[in-house]
């Protein structure tokens, strides 16, 4: 499983958010969210963005990238 599918549903799961709520905010289907989930898929940045913003994380969070701190 891809690091982005992990933080995904990790943060999905922290939410206590269904793949079904995920999948409405995003407007897709729960099979395009359990592929981004398990990484057959990967979302494009629009998508990405559209994960970040239902998360309440930012996309660096979701790609576990550091962030950068002033």
């Amino acid at each position: 499983m891809s690091t982005l599918g992990n933080n995904i549903r990790q943060h999905r799961q922290d939410r206590n958010m269904s793949l079904q709520e995920l999948a409405f905010k995003i407007r897709c289907g729960v099979h395009t969210v359990q592929e981004y989930e398990s990484g057959i898929r990967t979302p494009d940045n629009g998508t990405l963005l559209k994960i970040s913003t239902a998360l309440d994380v930012s996309t660096s969070q979701l790609l576990n990238k550091p962030t950068l701190n002033p």
